[in-house]
């Protein structure tokens, strides 16, 4: 069948896909818009599917929240470029406000927009790691999201019981910035504890110290490495003068909730 260059254009421009392929997808559905869009999609899928073994380390993370929880959610892209475009950062957006309601589900109610921008935008796009934070009953929750050339390249959630909103946000800024691992020092696997001492004991007899004095330099130097990983025993970037331990008082984190871009 004949197909108007006007139906052809209007395909094109909500597709992204090529002429001939749009003026195709229009003759094989016999000029149904919708199946056409459809029919394109499925073959675009297919060929993108060859875009799967490309990076994809850059991207966007957004932040929702409904009533006491918080989702934070990571949608990935080949580049920065396609990362800080509108319709990839809303439909991140929506993705995260979905999760906070829906669970897990939401990312599969919305799965047709993420392939819409893999048709569109021809990259290797997907949704990355996705952490949801239902906070207890009286417990405070707080979120972070530091952005960059508009899009989030940092989000944090945080559950407290406890202390108050102004903590809580506190101390989500300090984990945006400091970047931690764990929240205390036994949610850290003894197996790379191990490795790490057998390590930072092979450095310290090679920088010649003395056997006496091994143990108690090598259990100083992985007290240091802890710092770095371990929420409670980092110092506040506020205040270094006191651990974030210390920076609690009375109230304490009942977990933590980290999205870096390309980490």
């Amino acid at each position: 069948m004949a197909v108007s260059a006007v139906d052809v254009k209007r395909l094109r421009d909500t597709t992204g896909a090529g002429m001939m392929d749009a003026k195709k997808a229009l003759v094989e559905n016999d000029g149904d818009y919708e199946a056409a869009v459809k029919w394109l999609r499925e073959n675009g899928l297919a060929k993108s599917a060859s875009r799967g073994d490309r990076d994809n380390t850059e991207g966007a993370v957004a932040i929702g929240v409904s009533d006491n929880v918080a989702a934070l959610v990571e949608l990935k892209s080949e580049t920065d470029f396609v990362a800080k475009s509108d319709g990839f950062l809303e439909v991140a957006q929506a993705i995260a406000d979905q999760v906070a309601v829906e669970g897990q589900l939401g990312v599969e109610t919305l799965k047709d927009r993420v392939d819409d921008l893999k048709l569109t935008l021809k990259e290797n796009i997907e949704v990355g790691r996705v952490v949801r934070i239902d906070a207890a009953e009286g417990n405070v929750l707080d979120t972070y999201l530091h952005k960059q050339d508009g899009r989030g390249k940092v989000a944090v959630a945080i559950e407290l019981a406890g202390g108050s909103p102004e903590l809580a946000h506190d101390i989500a800024i300090h984990i945006a910035f400091t970047k931690p691992d764990h929240l205390s020092r036994d949610e850290v696997a003894e197996e790379e504890v191990a490795n790490e001492r057998e390590t930072l004991t092979t450095i310290t007899r090679s920088e010649g110290k003395p056997e006496s004095a091994m143990e108690k330099i090598v259990e100083g130097k992985l007290n240091g490495w802890f710092q770095e990983r371990v929420l409670l025993e980092q110092k506040f970037v506020r205040d270094e003068k006191q651990t974030i331990a210390q920076l609690l008082g009375g109230a304490s984190i009942v977990r933590f909730g980290l999205i870096v871009i390309g980490s």
